[in-house]
């Protein structure tokens, strides 16, 4: 069991990497998932994410630490525990995020992220099957991207209302300038979930110096005389461990990484010695750093059908499922949401800084199923919060999950920004062509008024829940706090990088699947630089 590089995680951005660097035959590499193969059919139904979220086979099911942001209440993050990770799990939505979210990363200190070095990235991972822009989009990638398959009356009167308010429309905001509205871009392929495991290690898992281990918990790395030299994990309940030659690289998401290396004595001195960790490498920003996007959920009752009404409905759900047997298209190819807004609250601004999620059906819970009455979701998220908060461990087992901390909501800019959010949602709502389609606001509800900035955040506060975009717990940067260089080597450890949505030194402007099967691209080209070297 000794491989040239080990990559822990098949994530997003572990099976890119897993996929480039076995590229080169000179070198064996282990991929090592603590979950199981990707055999659930519901990962492959693009729907099917009512089915995986919230399930023990497929989802780590982690929750927050009761959270006074959130009115005090602990909520869960869903994780994906399966090859693929939460790519498996998602709602494959495709966002790259804004080119000044990188060329604030390259500002940070962080050089060779600006937006010019890391577009190469996003469009050599790509097939882009919309119109085409040899500048910005690409076309013999793995990851397929395309348009929606689906379209809902009420997401195009929502669109419609949304220009009719005064936002612009926007043929692709995956170009250089994110701003408008219009549909959501996806990970599918003919009908099918495209996650990065179907992407990056389906045409390539017969490689003879490529091995995929499932049902492998990394419990540490093994650290000699400050070199990373392999790693101990647990396979049903059997301690085995796996050398690496050349290094090891973390990929095990923004809760699993951060964990892993305070397991191996890397981290906050003060934090570990409790926990009987004899500590390594003192590094105090592991764990720190920690962001989310936080998505408030006005929901409007409406008199066009909905998601809603057909799931509600027996016979409806069997055309549902017999068109999607048949043609591998209908609403079983619905992503989590289907319209988008990337726009300002402020005209002064120089780039959206709030985002919606339009979804054509409503839910209190996705797992409990939609409402029995037909609705329609107008999410909204800030996109830039200023809040972070930490994750600790609760114990030195790696089966105790650890502690997370949100700390959403912390700041006078994120109330503000989010009030705002809500408040365009309802304007939109009340704007013609949809102000005619919308027969109540279901929430926050005519008993909050539209200029109640207080009552609107103190809903918020009660129902806001996370959009899964978890980052930032392995920083990458230059000052005390990073955790990871700019090539993502592990401060005071050599032969370690952690590659993953943790090293992101601040958030992206929207969904994180997207820059992170970049990040598995970038360290892949950093890790194979030097080796070759």
């Amino acid at each position: 069991m000794e491989f040239d590089f080990i990559v822990v995680g098949a994530g997003s951005a572990g099976c890119a990497l897993a996929n480039r660097i076995s590229a080169d035959a000179r070198y064996t590499v282990a991929l090592v998932e603590a979950g199981p193969a990707d055999r659930n059919p519901w990962i492959h139904v693009p729907i099917g994410y009512f089915r995986t979220m919230g399930n023990p086979k497929t989802d780590w099911q982690y929750r927050t630490e009761q959270d006074a942001g959130i009115a005090g209440r602990a909520i869960a993050w869903p994780r994906g525990r399966v090859l693929g990770g939460s790519s498996s799990i998602n709602g494959l939505l495709y966002v790259r995020g804004q080119p000044q979210d990188y060329d604030h990363w390259a500002q940070l200190g962080c050089t060779g992220w600006g937006w010019d070095s890391v577009l190469p990235l996003f469009k050599r991972s790509e097939t882009w099957h919309g119109a085409h822009d040899g500048d910005l989009r690409g076309t013999d990638g793995p990851l397929s991207v395309q348009d929606s398959r689906l379209t809902r009356e009420i997401v195009d009167t929502w669109i419609d209302a949304a220009e009719a308010a005064g936002y612009k429309r926007t043929p692709d905001y995956n170009g250089e300038d994110q701003e408008g509205v219009g549909y959501f871009q996806l990970t599918m392929k003919k009908g099918r979930r495209c996650s990065s495991a179907v992407a990056y290690l389906n045409p390539i898992k017969h490689r003879q110096n490529l091995t995929i281990i499932t049902n492998a918990q990394t419990e540490k790395v093994l650290i000699e005389e400050g070199c990373a030299t392999g790693i101990r994990v647990n396979r049903g309940g059997t301690m085995e461990t796996l050398h690496a030659r050349r290094e090891v690289i973390l990929s095990a998401g923004a809760i699993g990484s951060p964990q892993i290396l305070m397991l191996s004595g890397i981290g906050d001195l003060d934090a570990l010695k409790p926990h009987g960790i004899e500590v390594l490498s003192a590094v105090p920003g592991v764990g720190k750093n920690l962001q989310d996007h936080l998505q408030a959920r006005p929901v409007y009752k409406t008199n066009l059908s909905t998601i809603n009404t057909e799931a509600n409905n027996i016979f409806k759900k069997g055309v549902m499922a017999l068109q999607y047997a048949l043609t591998q298209r209908g609403p079983m190819t619905m992503a989590a949401s289907l319209g988008t807004g990337f726009l300002k609250t402020e005209p002064h601004l120089e780039t959206p800084d709030i985002q919606f999620h339009i979804q054509p059906w409503s839910a209190d819970k996705p797992a409990d199923g939609p409402h029995r009455f037909s609705a329609f979701t107008a999410s909204v998220l800030q996109l830039r919060p200023e809040s972070a908060g930490h994750i600790s461990l609760n114990s030195a087992n790696m089966n105790d999950h650890p502690a997370i901390h949100p700390n959403y909501l912390a700041t006078d800019l994120d109330c503000r920004t989010l009030v705002k959010g809500i408040q365009i949602a309802r304007r939109i709502a009340q704007t013609d062509p949809l102000r005619s389609h919308v027969t109540e606001e279901h929430a926050p509800g005519s008993e909050i008024a539209f200029d109640d900035e207080q009552g609107t955040l103190d809903w918020a506060r009660r129902t806001a829940v996370t959009i899964y975009h978890p980052t930032g717990t392995c920083k990458m940067g230059i000052d005390a706090m990073a955790v990871v260089d700019p090539q993502l080597r592990v401060r005071g450890v050599d032969r370690l990088r952690v590659a993953d949505a943790s090293i992101m030194p601040q958030i992206v402007s929207g969904n994180t699947n997207a820059p992170c099967i970049m990040i598995g691209e970038k360290a892949a080209d950093l890790v194979l630089e030097d080796a070759r070297s």
